[in-house]
């Protein structure tokens, strides 16, 4: 899979992260607004149902730039000169905790939403899990800029063959960081180091 997303093309990414889902996304509102026309929604929850799609739509883009993320930082490892040591394991630490959060988060609205809908929601469970949100949703953020300089490090590194600062890599991070634009610019350079031999 690392293969896959480091000989892909800037377009395909894009299409895969960002057309597909803005497609999906605005059927399923397409469909809820036919819905409030119709006079269907006669119950104030009927937009619960489409919650399942919505997981999926968050699913497919946080699958397509983490998947990205991970394939860029260990698929391009072995270009990287030995005498240079980048910290993989607080990488590969950082990387999977903003994923954990996000299940628990989806976890947590289930929750919260089947509370509601059932005209009995937890409150003190409510109140209890949002001082635990707080706190990770900030860490989660730390994780994630973490993981996006880790990868604009990684780029720089193999592109210049020595130790990079982050002066070094600072377009290559926000490149990263903003990813709609950054794909067109980042991803052809990636295959020209995967192609490189």
């Amino acid at each position: 899979m690392v293969n896959v997303f480091l000989k892909a093309k800037h377009w395909q990414l894009f299409i895969l992260m960002f057309v597909i889902p803005f497609v999906f996304q605005m059927v399923m509102m397409y469909m809820m607004i036919v819905n409030v026309i119709m006079a269907r929604a006669h119950e104030p929850f009927f937009m619960y149902k489409y919650f399942g799609y919505f997981f999926l739509i968050a699913t497919l883009y946080a699958g397509v730039i983490f998947g990205w993320f991970w394939s860029v930082t260990t698929g391009l490892q072995h270009k990287i000169p030995q005498h240079i040591r980048l910290k993989l394991t607080r990488f590969k630490v950082f990387f999977f905790i903003p994923l954990v959060y996000i299940a628990c988060i989806m976890v947590f609205i289930q929750i919260a939403m089947n509370g509601f809908i059932k005209g009995v929601p937890d409150i003190g469970f409510i109140f209890s899990i949002i001082g635990i949100i707080v706190p990770m949703h900030l860490f989660s953020i730390f994780c994630i800029l973490h993981t996006m300089y880790f990868v604009a490090k990684t780029i720089k590194t193999v592109e210049l063959q020595h130790e990079v600062t982050f002066t070094d890599f600072v377009g290559e991070f926000f490149l990263a960081w903003f990813f709609l634009i950054g794909v067109w610019i980042l991803q052809p350079q990636i295959n020209k180091m995967v192609a490189d031999k």
